[in-house]
């Protein structure tokens, strides 16, 4: 399984980075000309939560053996998607890199490390390939964050999209980011007597940070969006936060926070 899944997250990583280099060859939207960076970063972002997001779905279901057997159920597709993940993670810390400061970017660093962490455990081992796809579904959480930032780095905040895709942001991480983490804990702690304890150690970590994050998003982005009308809520993300995020006033302001995913 090695051989071919580190193969397919070599081509990942070339096919991410060079989406972002070709997305620098297009126009940015004149709203977002103070953000080039940030923008390009989202779009790509929002490819990945998409592809990943959608496969995940669709895998599952019409493989739910994946979901019954999270340790050795899965096709061989299953892996590729996993892998194609984790080149994307790969990049995306490595564009973070390139264009951040370590302190602007620590955050969402973490959150990479522990993300690649523990698909890379899929990758190379050609294990818990099932497990891996049920946390992508994260990612169709995170399609919704993508688009509510590429809405407020437009200056579309508020605005009919904007109010529809924040209900649908709720509503998503709701239904496939909280009930996943829920799932993938309850799965870990039941089958840990199966599970080597360095693989526990790392799977509930992560699931445990991802957790924090996710309630802490929700929250905000109810109080922001929802609950408190602001003409210009702080921007969010599942990685969701990157760089700076723009105030009522047109200045620029350092980013508030981020999202993790076990994605993601």
């Amino acid at each position: 399984m090695a051989p071919s899944g580190l193969l397919v997250t070599g081509a990942s990583f070339a096919a991410f980075r060079g989406l972002h280099w070709g997305l620098q060859l297009l126009p940015t939207p004149g709203s977002a000309a103070q953000n080039r960076w940030k923008w390009r970063n989202i779009c790509v972002s929002l490819v990945h939560s998409l592809l990943t997001g959608a496969g995940a779905l669709l895998g599952l279901s019409l493989y739910p053996q994946m979901a019954a057997d999270p340790i050795h159920g899965h096709p061989p597709w299953a892996l590729v998607l996993v892998a194609v993940s984790v080149g994307y993670f790969l990049a995306d810390g490595t564009d973070l890199l390139w264009n951040q400061t370590l302190g602007q970017a620590w955050d969402l660093l973490c959150h990479h490390v522990v993300v690649v962490s523990c698909l890379s455990t899929a990758v190379l081992s050609g294990h818990y390939v099932g497990f891996s796809v049920v946390s992508l579904l994260l990612e169709l959480n995170s399609t919704c964050l993508h688009l509510r930032q590429l809405l407020l780095l437009s200056h579309q905040a508020p605005s009919l999209a904007f109010r529809v895709t924040s209900w649908a942001t709720l509503a998503t991480l709701a239904l496939f980011r909280l009930v996943p983490l829920g799932w993938m804990s309850l799965w870990l702690f039941q089958q840990c007597h199966q599970v080597p304890l360095a693989l526990v150690i790392l799977g509930g970590t992560g699931l445990a940070t991802v957790g924090a994050m996710s309630i802490n998003l929700g929250v905000h982005i109810l109080v922001s969006d929802i609950l408190r009308s602001r003409p210009c809520p702080p921007i969010l993300g599942n990685k969701e936060t990157r760089g700076t995020r723009t105030d009522c006033d047109g200045e620029s302001i350092t980013r508030d926070d981020s999202t993790l995913s076990l994605k993601d």
